[in-house]
């Protein structure tokens, strides 16, 4: 696998970060534990735990159930928007260690990802939400498929 694909990944992983910022890493960590991304020997092998990936998808699962809640931050806000920038980069490392590189691009790339989906979500729900006039919720749910499908797609390129 070429290098510049490989760094494609990351930054796409970093962008389902953005959309929902814990399906990413849980995905990334289910992968790692599926031996769909290789990170043994690495200081990224704790994604592959089996303490990771029920940290991750426990908090994946309740970030989908918040997400629908009318309280729930923008994730433009300043904390939402850290927290896809930290784990978009997590991700984005994993994918490119697991494929021989260094963890600087793909954590570089997997944040940049993250800001730009989180920006780029927003603004494609909202507007969704508008021109279609349907709930908020509806497009949340689409959104929550294509964040989870994409993932699974990225990782599934190794």
């Amino acid at each position: 696998m070429s290098a510049t694909f490989v760094l494609v990944l990351a930054f796409a992983i970093g962008i389902v970060s953005g959309m929902r910022s814990l399906t990413a890493p849980a995905v990334t960590a289910w992968a790692a534990h599926r031996n769909w991304l290789n990170l043994a020997g690495t200081r990224l092998a704790f994604m592959g735990s089996t303490a990771a990936v029920a940290i991750f998808t426990v908090l994946a699962i309740v970030e989908l159930i918040v997400d629908k809640l009318p309280g729930t931050p923008s994730r433009t806000a300043p904390v939402g928007l850290i927290a896809r920038l930290v784990l978009g980069a997590l991700a984005g490392a994993s994918v490119g260690v697991s494929a021989g590189q260094s963890p600087a691009p793909g954590a570089i790339l997997g944040a940049a990802g993250g800001l730009l989906g989180a920006f780029a979500g927003y603004q494609w729900r909202t507007e969704l939400v508008k021109a279609l006039k349907v709930p908020d919720f509806v497009i949340a749910l689409v959104e929550d498929a294509m964040a989870i499908g994409a993932a699974l797609f990225i990782v599934s390129r190794h």
